[in-house]
This record gives C-alpha cells, structure tokens and sequence, in this order.
C-alpha cells in the first residue's frame, strides 16, 4: 500500500512540475541553447589551430622568399600577404627584406624581422617555429651545396621528397589525455549545470509553496505513511531530471553529434546516480528555506558556483592543480571527471567506481538527513 501511495504522490506532483512554466525553461530550452553557444565557442578545428602572421615580403625577394612562407605553413602559421596598412593590425608581423635570395645565396647572410605583441610561452614557441622553418631551409641549401648542386625551386622539392637517412620516432609513454573541446565538452557540462540547477530552483521551491500554502500540513494529517510522502515527493523530482537528462543527452546525440562512449551504461549509472543526487538537493534547499526569493537565489548562485568550480564551463583538466584537485572534492567534479573519462579518454567502467560510490554516499547522507529534518509546516 505504501508504495502505490508514493507512485501516486509522485505522478501528481510531477504533473504538478510540469504545469509550471519554469520547469520548460530552465529544464528543456535553456540548456540545448548554452550548449549551442559553448561548445561552438570552445571548438576545436583546423581554422582555430593555425596561426595568423602577416607577411611583407619584397617584390625581389625571390623563391627562397616563396620557400620560407612555404616552410612557416608547414610549422602550423596561416600565411596572410598585406599591404603596409594592414600590416600593423596583425598580431604576428614578418617582413622578408628585399634581395632575400640573392643575399642568402652570396653571402649566406639576411635580416628577417619578425614582431609579435604580448611575451610568455606563446611567443617563445611562435619564436622557435620561426627558427625551426629558416634554419631548416639554410640546412637544405648546405646539403646541395655539399652536393655540388645549384639551389632552385626544383633542387629543394626534390630534397624535401627525398627518403631521410635520420628518422625520430615519437611514442608517448602513457595514457594521453587531451582535454575535451566544443561540443564533447559543453553537452556534458551543461547536462550536470543544468540538472542541478533545476533541481535547486524548480525542485526546491515547489517544495516550500507546498508547506507554506498548508498542502504537506494537511497531507501529514492523511492516513499517510511519512515514508510513502516522502519517497512521492522524491519520486517526482527524480523523474524531472532523469526526463530532463534524457532530453539533454538525445539533443547532444542528434544536434551536435557527442560521443558518449562505448560503456553507455556506465555513463547512464553516473547520470542516474547524478540526478537522484540532485533532486535530494533540491528538496533539502526547499526543506530550509525560508522564502521562494532566498530558495531560487541559493540554488542560482550554488549551481554556477559548483558548474564553474567542477568542470562544466570548462575542462577541469585546463585548470591549475588546485583546481583540479578542488573539483573532485564536489558532485560537480565527480560527474564531469566520470563522463570526461568514459567519453573523451577512453575509460572502462571500473574507472568511475570511485565516482559512483561518491555520488550514492553523498545521496545516502542527503536522503537520511532528510528524512530525520523533513518539515510540514
């Protein structure tokens, strides 16, 4: 009897959510809209990569001119040609002096000036590029002349095809994990956000217009098990964000094409585990507050506080050890760390035990200080 006494207290109240228009904003168009703008942000591809340096190259500057912006392509620069007005506006300026070929050829000598605004690591790797490029072509222009060969266009594209008697094989020597960008990123992030963020706000404060308003009043004086009222209650905001979760994970599988990884049952055990997490959140944000302005402004202000801090606005891995470590110390962390391994780095689902077991304690101690704290008037 109990349990179809709960069953019923949840489908009402869920029906209940679902009339309010707040649940269809912030739980259904609001989310699909940040991961749209986020993850098209924080995309990754070959426009981004490159490197943009303007070039000032001599009329007379010849085919090693030409041979050199070839080489800067090469290391990952995007050549642009400008004019002198122009030039100024780039952040990587180059200027090939006149007589490039005729002074490297003859004296072996000859000025590049090569500007860049701002310093730190970027600069000095935009600086070792740069070398690499003029250093490797003075180093084929050596060889054939070692060789007794004069230096042309086509003596240097037959070198550069040439086998090489040196090779350097690179291996890395464990896992690689490159931190996820656009989409594979922003969808999962704003999945855990967003969960929460329902959860603290629409799961909270319809929680206490019900005790305000004398509905849990008159529902504890019903021939009503505590516990059935209770697991209703918690039913029904369960439902919403595992409803919620599954519109978010379908709108990333259909519109932006995310990889969820082969162990998807592991990463529905996270999200499961995640949002019953969530929705005890919400409902002991609701059991303690006073007014539905102080509900909805702590639950606001802890989600994004949380959202930032664990890795949904961006990858945990791109922020200092700190961090990092501050972030597996949060609900937050712990679900973006189990979806960043099972999704982008190629985890097994052993690896998120850890997670799971946080998630299922943390809800544990939630669901029993509830129990003890719950408040019908």
């Amino acid at each position: 009897m109990t349990a179809r006494q709960a069953w019923w207290i949840a489908r009402k109240d869920l029906a209940h959510l679902f009339r309010e228009r707040e649940t269809w904003i912030w739980s259904f168009l609001v989310p699909p809209l940040f991961m749209l703008f986020i993850g098209a942000v924080t995309a990754r591809g070959p426009a981004v990569a490159r490197e943009t340096v303007a070039v000032q190259a001599a009329p007379d500057a010849g085919f090693l001119g030409e041979e050199l912006l070839l080489r800067l392509e090469q290391q990952g620069f995007q050549v642009v040609r400008t004019d002198a007005q122009s030039f100024s506006r780039f952040r990587r300026r180059l200027i090939v002096p006149p007589g490039f070929t005729d002074a490297v050829l003859g004296s072996g000598q000859a000025k590049l000036i090569f500007e860049r605004d701002g310093g730190g690591l970027g600069a000095d790797f935009d600086g070792l590029r740069l070398r690499k490029a003029a250093w490797g072509m003075a180093a084929d222009l050596a060889l054939l002349r070692l060789q007794g060969r004069e230096a042309t266009p086509e003596a240097l594209r037959e070198l550069a095809a040439a086998p090489r008697t040196l090779a350097v094989e690179t291996r890395p020597a464990g896992e690689r994990r490159r931190a996820p960008g656009g989409y594979q990123q922003s969808v999962p992030g704003m999945l855990v956000m967003f969960v929460l963020l329902a959860m603290l706000t629409t799961g909270g404060v319809s929680l206490l217009e019900e005790r305000r308003h004398g509905l849990l009043r008159r529902m504890a004086a019903a021939p009503l098990p505590r516990g059935a009222l209770l697991a209703g209650k918690w039913g029904s905001r369960l439902a919403l964000g595992w409803i919620q979760t599954l519109w978010a994970v379908a709108a990333g599988t259909v519109l932006f094409r995310v990889d969820w990884g082969a162990a998807w049952w592991a990463v529905a055990a996270v999200l499961a585990l995640y949002g019953a997490l969530c929705s005890l959140l919400g409902m002991l944000i609701g059991n303690e507050g006073q007014s539905p302005g102080a509900v909805i402004g702590a639950g606001v202000i802890a989600s994004n506080v949380l959202a930032a801090l664990g890795g949904c606005w961006w990858p945990a891995e791109i922020m200092p050890l700190w961090a990092q470590k501050l972030a597996l110390a949060l609900p937050t962390g712990w679900a973006m760390d189990a979806l960043h391994r099972l999704m982008s780095f190629g985890g097994s689902p052993s690896d998120v035990v850890p997670h799971l077991a946080a998630l299922a304690a943390l809800a544990a101690v939630c669901a029993w200080t509830l129990a003890r704290r719950f408040r019908f008037q």
